[in-house]
């Protein structure tokens, strides 16, 4: 591993982020992508893929889940569920942000399964563990939707496979998998069942700079300085980038868990700065005896598959790989 060295000092982190620091430690947020409303039955265009709506989690916190369903659903069978986090340093974006939105769409369709898409609150605003603990609190709710019987959510109650559920997320969300995941294997999940934790190019940091966060210090997608920025935004007041939720690799509180997760994929790009963390993150559950499926991709760059469809398109299959290798009585008769 490379020595650690600063990030350049020409850039402004905060304007490439689009972000604007307030005088309350708050910020505004100028929207790098547009955002687009859930589009259920009776509002989707004919040419959708998938339906969409919210569905509120917790009114004291404003979180709420944007649920996916396929248009076609396998007859007389129930599908996987997905609880999905999306990305964005834990700073940016929303469920809504069209990208995400459309990508989760295309995953319904895809694997099919029922794909639960969590708004969560963002730093600095609310720093970490804030994120970890709305990822768990979704994991209840769902929980709670398996239990509801027929006074449950009528798409949930309908199509869901309570005992063939997933945990995915890309760059921060797939740190909340990780850090859900491992907070979630002492809970009472019920008749909820998670088979798989799925994490696509992970956002993983340290202090000590990696080769590849070197050789990339000026990526395009996540330079250095932004990098560091976003952390410095998301970590709790006066932590440094080997706190446990940037970098699990140097120790915290769950170090006794993990040998206890279920399966993971771990996904990334070689052209992405953060490669050598997620190759450090798989092997480091694979050394504590979890059954890891590695897929590191030549070339790309971090969330190239948010911008290419024929990436989209392979991270989709992949996801759909790893979802049927788990036996699933629902899923036979597919």
């Amino acid at each position: 591993m490379a020595d650690s060295a600063p990030p350049s000092a020409s850039m402004d982190a905060y304007k490439s982020l689009g972000l604007v620091p307030n005088p309350d430690g708050s910020l505004t947020r100028r929207s790098l992508s547009p955002s687009v409303p859930a589009a259920d039955e009776t509002a989707a265009a004919d040419t959708a893929v998938a339906f969409s709506k919210d569905v509120l989690l917790n009114p004291a916190t404003g979180t709420f889940l944007r649920l996916y369903r396929p248009r076609v659903v396998p007859p007389n069978t129930k599908i996987p569920v997905v609880l999905h986090f999306h990305g964005g340093g834990f700073v940016l974006f929303s469920v809504s942000t069209m990208p995400f939105h459309e990508s989760c769409c295309s995953i319904a369709a895809k694997i099919p399964a029922l794909v639960l898409s969590l708004e969560y609150r963002l730093a600095p605003e609310h720093r970490l563990p804030a994120a970890y603990e709305d990822a768990v609190e979704a994991v209840m709710w769902v929980r709670s939707q398996a239990a509801a019987g027929v006074g449950g959510e009528p798409w949930l109650r309908e199509y869901a496979d309570f005992s063939d559920c997933y945990l995915m997320g890309s760059s921060a969300g797939g740190n909340m998998v990780y850090h859900a995941g491992v907070r979630l294997l002492d809970a009472d999940l019920g008749a909820v069942k998670i088979q798989g934790l799925i994490l696509n190019e992970a956002y993983f940091g340290g202090v000590k700079r990696t080769e590849s966060e070197l050789r990339l210090a000026d990526d395009k997608i996540v330079p250095l300085p932004a990098n560091d920025l976003l952390w410095l935004l998301a970590l709790p007041e006066g932590a440094d980038r080997d706190h446990e939720y940037s970098n699990p690799m140097a120790g915290g509180s769950h170090q006794e868990k993990i040998g206890r997760l279920q399966k993971c994929l771990v996904r990334g790009y070689c052209g992405d700065p953060l490669v050598d963390r997620q190759r450090m993150f798989a092997e480091m559950v694979e050394a504590r005896g979890v059954h890891v499926v590695t897929k590191f991709v030549d070339g790309g760059h971090h969330g190239v598959e948010l911008f290419d469809p024929s990436q989209a398109e392979a991270l989709y299959n992949d996801v759909k790989d790893f979802i049927h290798s788990t036996p699933s009585t629902s899923r036979s008769a597919m």
